[in-house]
């Protein structure tokens, strides 16, 4: 994709209203999952996704994955512990935290979303190059740095 404008504020203007659209669409994206009883949570999957590839994780841990408060977080897991889709342990290190992972059941859950998904999400880029993708991420990236360092100046 090849956005021409002639300036440097032109560009990132157009960085800004892309990253705000991407923004909108998700929220949109989550208040969909809000109004279907029964089903997992747009946060309930961002939990999943956040042990997917990883070690255990604490509640807090996956609680800034997810984009939900701590609170929240340790309430969406009890859920999906009854759920059996994640099994929750004490820290042999640290009994005051508790670790969360995937069982064999969560980890079918997510291969299925992902299944459902990541051909969507590979045709939605098939267009850039490789260099593209890795200059997206370095922007994302930067975005996230600032925002998580407004929010710990602000907060």
């Amino acid at each position: 994709m090849s956005i021409q404008t002639e300036t440097r504020a032109e560009v990132l203007e157009a960085v800004g209203r892309a990253f705000k659209g991407v923004s909108a669409a998700q929220r949109r994206l989550r208040a969909h999952y809000a109004h279907h009883p029964g089903e997992l949570s747009y946060a309930q999957y961002g939990l999943l996704f956040g042990l997917y590839f990883g070690e255990p994780m604490s509640s807090r841990d996956l609680a800034a994955a997810a984009d939900v408060s701590p609170a929240t977080a340790a309430e969406m897991l009890d859920a999906l512990a009854a759920s059996g889709l994640v099994q929750r342990v004490r820290s042999a290190e640290d009994k005051r935290i508790v670790l969360t992972s995937l069982t064999e059941r969560g980890r079918a859950v997510v291969d299925a979303r992902r299944a459902q998904y990541e051909p969507r999400f590979r045709a939605a880029l098939q267009d850039f190059s490789d260099e593209e993708l890795h200059s997206a991420v370095g922007v994302l990236e930067a975005l996230r740095q600032m925002f998580d360092h407004l929010a710990e100046s602000e907060g």
